[in-house]
């Protein structure tokens, strides 16, 4: 039965915390690339299209698509906002970023001096796309409280009784060194002041994270008379994620004796390294139908967690109506190392060339999100419950890119495309209903293409919504419901040679 109540637990989302568990899995699983902006306005629907630097981390065999050099930056700046309803009350809050989404080099060299049969050209292409970004801040706040993770920690220490010496130095240990777990001798049980009255405080959780997935890459490929094209990327994974997230928790009505109020800080940096390698083929049974196949390997990495916690409290005491704050912290900063092996990406793509104006372009993605794994945890942890999990949680879904382009005249261009990625969640486990089942995430975007010369200049904007349900704190039995969204406006400053 306790593994079954974990389980079910687990499987509707904890918040953050420091045992990787299915929600690190799918965190450096389930990125959406960001690239050029012209990929980026065609919703990232590359696959059999190729000529764009994003397309070398799609289908590598677009490289081979090119006929000159090429060079392009891309720049980014947006806005993300999340609204945070929790305990039937919402807030909002809101974080600007800036990054650099693309740099590549992409050359190509003829076999022969008139070759147009056989191997008429070889590609290589070097630089980087970023994967995701994980930066945003999130609030949740709300009133009347029906549980608090003063519960979560009694309920922990009780089951069963252990000694305070024995305390989560990271959890328990520092509401114990505050005063906020308290020990009844008598009936030989921990308690708090809150859970004993029957809760009804307010509760509070901020969130602020920062970090991304970079790609490093060094792609191959070859071009066949024009109609068929090869193609092979290593992409070298460079991943960096922190979060900062506050929990508070006040006696608003000033209902409960002895609490007035806590703050349980939590801090992780997370960086780690992965490589994989992606195959990918373009035929092209007439000049204007395209067909594309990408597989990915899956990426296989290896992660430095570094966390720590903090906890203060406030209480005045019955007896003589003196207020004592505490802050407690544990000694030293936590070290973990562990690996995490993401799941096989197949894409299956086509597009349409209309004449000389236009193109039309899809790109469908599936992925087995169940597949993934933790690994090799410090001291030769095997995540082996943590995997089940992970089975029993997630589903193979299709992520759908859609684009399109007009050209307007031989200078300049329009785009728009549409993304959608399903849950990766299933709808249910053991019976109980995941409100993360039908979480979604879809972007519209649009864009423009100038050149001029050797010189070209791409924009596009970009509107991102989902949302998704989160657990406050561990062992918490309401959810904050979050819904995202987010505006980007992203750049590529580009030179043919």
């Amino acid at each position: 039965m306790k593994k079954l109540v974990y389980t079910v637990s687990i499987l509707l989302i904890a918040c953050s915390a420091f045992a990787q568990d299915l929600t690190d899995a799918l965190r450096y699983s389930n990125y959406k690339i960001n690239g050029t902006a012209r990929s980026a306005a065609m919703g990232n629907a590359f696959g059999a299209l190729g000529g764009d630097f994003s397309s070398l981390s799609i289908n590598p065999a677009g490289a081979a698509v090119y006929r000159s050099g090429e060079f392009t930056f891309t720049p980014s700046v947006g806005k993300i906002s999340v609204d945070g309803t929790y305990l039937g009350n919402t807030t909002t809050d809101s974080k600007y970023n800036v990054s650099i989404d693309n740099i590549g080099y992409v050359t190509s060299i003829l076999t022969g001096e008139n070759s147009e049969s056989g191997l008429v050209s070889l590609s290589f292409g070097l630089g980087f796309n970023r994967l995701g970004s994980f930066s945003m801040n999130m609030l949740a706040e709300g009133s009347n409280s029906n549980h608090s993770i003063l519960d979560y920690f009694t309920n922990n220490v009780n089951n069963p009784v252990i000694n305070s010496d024995d305390f989560d130095s990271y959890y328990e240990k520092l509401a114990w060194d505050t005063y906020l777990l308290n020990y009844d001798e008598q009936n030989g049980e921990y308690f708090n002041d809150i859970t004993d009255n029957n809760f009804g405080q307010s509760q509070r959780k901020t969130t602020d994270r920062r970090g991304y997935i970079n790609e490093y890459l060094v792609s191959f490929a070859a071009n066949f008379n024009h109609k068929f094209y090869v193609g092979a990327t290593v992409g070298i994974h460079d991943v960096y994620f922190k979060e900062n997230a506050n929990l508070y928790e006040w006696d608003e009505k000033n209902n409960i004796p002895y609490f007035n109020d806590l703050n349980f800080n939590t801090y992780l940096k997370t960086t780690g390294s992965g490589f994989n390698i992606k195959v990918g083929a373009i035929y092209k049974p007439t000049n204007n139908l395209r067909l594309g196949l990408a597989v990915h390997t899956p990426t296989f990495y290896k992660f430095n967690d570094l966390y720590d916690n903090n906890m203060s409290s406030s209480i005045t005491y019955v007896e003589d109506g003196e207020t004592e704050n505490y802050y407690a912290e544990p000694d030293k900063e936590g070290v973990y190392d562990y690996e995490i092996e993401t799941p096989l990406k197949t894409i299956l793509s086509g597009a349409y060339v209309i004449g000389k104006s236009g193109l039309i372009s899809v790109d469908y993605e599936i992925v087995d999100y169940s597949s993934a794994k933790i690994k090799n945890g410090s001291g030769g942890y095997n995540y082996y419950d943590e995997n089940k999990d992970i089975q029993n949680a997630y589903k193979t879904v299709g992520n759908l890119h859609i684009g399109g382009e007009y050209r307007v005249n031989s200078n300049f261009s329009l785009r728009a495309g549409y993304e959608n990625f399903p849950s990766v969640y299933k709808k249910s486990y053991l019976n109980v209903q995941n409100p993360n089942g039908n979480a979604s995430y879809s972007t519209i975007s649009g864009g423009l293409g100038y050149k001029h010369g050797n010189v070209f200049f791409d924009a596009a904007v970009k509107r991102i919504v989902n949302d998704n349900y989160l657990k406050p704190y561990p062992g918490a039995i309401n959810m904050a419901e979050y819904n995202i969204s987010q505006n980007n406006v992203v750049f590529t400053l580009g030179y043919k040679f």
